[in-house]
């Protein structure tokens, strides 16, 4: 169990805490503010970006109707009222509103109606909070507000009241840049820099400025981009949402000429090969560590500009050994397994106690799945899908295989990170002609109740075979346990996509799951009755959508070398072919 929040975290959150609140401190004064944050604004966009992601029509339809819903929230505003006169129903909501979440979803109706609600808005927004606010200036909020300033483009930044516009972004940019040494270094330093530099390429900012902007976002990539095109935080929807933003970013720069650092090519090349990786049959991501299915369009769109043109083909790599993932494919079946602990530090406040987890796709589908999350919903849901038991693996004792900081100054100070976490994840690959094996296994419950987990899987090369071996072991170097006589109760989820139809067999031992083309596949175990149980999916985005779990339990004996039951269970996954309609 490796400890993941040390005194040197402590510390340096200590000291970002310090230097941000000075920070805003100085900026709540008004002539620090006419010093720091003055300068020439300008008259027009030297560039006009391109968004690659599009918004929610109907989002922006109930939007011009007066409901706001954001981070899970809703707000009614009234004809002749002002969202920003109206109460929040939350910090997250009051987050998203300022960062203005919300306007590519207004400009998708593309209608007048909704172009004027757009610039009235920001105009609104420019006289209230326009000098100076502690929430809606906050740097995560800043850079958010300054990209989707930026690439609303000519619907917000030309015509006769775009000069007052341009000034407030202006003044945006010079204290997004002034404020990104003291923004955390994780994905928030990463979004401020690509903010900044889209911003301060499109408005023709002075040269330093742009100078400090590509520092700043080629440190960024070069500590958050690993080798395998991963991003730190183990998210393959940050890897995408990254790819996507630094493709615009790319664009931009191409239409005005103007240089990029070497980093941000070499990050697009190694990024777009993640995000191919992490996709599944169908265009969805993978949903690990705080991801969701991401915006299967965008990412098209991404991937043709990253391959000149057109989309990269040819083989996906099936091994990304710094994200700690692997993939096995065949005949159009996908398994892709969380092979590795928690992220280190910083980009740790997000992960999910997620260890040998894996999804499932066949037949054109996601058949096995994890809840996983999108920003568009409630807080209340937040903790209680980082637990084990939201993901497709084994719980031990209803408790996860990491353990996030309680309530605390600790939390507090640093967010809600991983206490312990199963460190390291071991993990063997073998690829023979009968198919592809995954073992891998933790040490996740070990401290806690002196077992460990191995996980076995395989994927038959016809793609229509996928088993797999879950066995709980006591170390030999542990010695004898405490209890032999003590039960542990264990649970093995799968959680099915709420496409997928799913019926127990008259002696529970088995299940008929039937894709939305039709297609069956045959759940089977022999660790016992299998129950079907509610689950949620929350990856796709608001609101949840119900859906339904396999679940095998049983006990297990606090000894043994899990080759045998009741320590051992196998399942498996077999197509059937055709069995209903579509």
């Amino acid at each position: 169990m490796g400890r993941q929040v040390t005194p040197a975290d402590i510390a340096a959150a200590l000291g970002r805490r310090v230097h941000q609140e000075a920070s805003d401190f100085a900026n709540a004064f008004a002539p620090y503010r006419a010093l720091a944050l003055g300068g020439r604004a300008p008259q027009a966009l030297a560039v006009t970006p391109r968004a690659l992601a599009r918004g929610d029509k109907a989002h922006g339809a109930a939007m011009l109707a007066g409901r706001f819903v954001l981070a899970g929230e809703t707000l009614q505003v009234e004809a002749g009222d002002s969202p920003w006169d109206l109460p929040a129903p939350s910090r997250r909501f009051a987050e998203a509103l300022h960062g203005f979440a919300w306007l590519p979803d207004l400009l998708a109706v593309d209608d007048q109606e909704a172009r004027a609600a757009a610039r009235t808005l920001t105009d609104d927004w420019i006289a209230r909070f326009g000098a100076w606010n502690f929430v809606s200036w906050a740097p995560g909020v800043l850079a958010a507000r300054v990209r989707a300033w930026t690439l609303a483009g000519a619907a917000l930044l030309t015509g006769e009241e775009a000069p007052g516009r341009l000034k407030s972004l202006a003044r945006q940019c010079r204290r997004l840049a002034r404020v990104l040494p003291v923004t955390p270094a994780d994905r928030t330093r990463l979004d401020a820099a690509l903010s900044l530099s889209l911003a301060a390429m499109c408005l023709g900012l002075p040269g330093r400025l742009q100078t400090r902007a590509g520092a700043a976002l080629e440190a960024a990539l070069k500590a958050q981009i690993l080798p395998d095109g991963g991003h730190a935080s183990r998210n393959p929807e940050a890897a995408a949402d990254i790819l996507i933003a630094l493709c615009e970013l790319d664009a931009a720069a191409a239409a005005g000429a103007a240089p990029l650092p070497g980093e941000v090519r070499r990050s697009i090349d190694r990024l777009s090969g993640f995000v191919r990786f992490s996709r599944l049959p169908g265009g969805a991501l993978a949903g690990f560590h705080g991801g969701g299915e991401g915006d299967g369009r965008a990412m098209d769109a991404a991937l043709a500009h990253a391959g000149g043109g057109k989309a990269p083909a040819g083989k996906v790599f099936n091994v990304a050994p710094h994200a700690g993932y692997h993939r096995a494919e065949a005949a159009g079946s996908v398994v892709i397994m969380d092979a590795a602990g928690p992220p280190p530090g910083l980009h740790g406040a997000d992960t999910h106690a997620s260890a040998l987890a894996f999804e499932f796709a066949a037949s054109g589908a996601r058949i096995v799945v994890s809840c996983g999350w999108s920003p568009d919903h409630g807080v209340r849901w937040r903790e209680a899908v980082r637990a084990t038991a939201a993901h497709s693996a084994l719980t031990l004792e209803e408790t996860s295989s990491a353990r996030l900081l309680g309530p605390g100054w600790r939390r507090d100070l640093t967010g809600p990170r991983i206490a312990h976490g199963p460190d390291p994840v071991k993990v063997r690959r073998n690829e023979e002609e009968l198919g592809v094996w995954l073992e891998a296994s933790h040490d996740g419950y070990r401290k806690a109740f002196g077992m460990s987990l191995r996980r076995r899987i395989f994927l038959a090369m016809d793609g229509a075979d996928m088993r797999g071996e879950d066995g709980l072991f006591r170390p030999v170097e542990d010695g004898p346990p405490d209890n032999p006589e003590a039960r542990l109760r264990f649970a093995i989820r799968f959680h099915l996509h709420p496409d997928v139809r799913a019926s127990l067999s008259r002696d529970s031992m088995s299940a008929l799951l039937v894709l939305p083309s039709g297609d069956g596949w045959r759940f089977r175990t022999d660790g016992g009755p299998v129950r079907l149980d509610r689950s949620v999916y929350l990856a796709a985005g608001a609101p949840p959508r119900r859906s339904t779990q396999l679940v095998v339990s049983g006990e297990a004996e606090p000894f043994g070398g899990g080759e045998r039951p009741p320590n051992r269970v196998r399942w498996a996954f077999q197509r059937l072919g055709r069995v209903g309609a579509a």
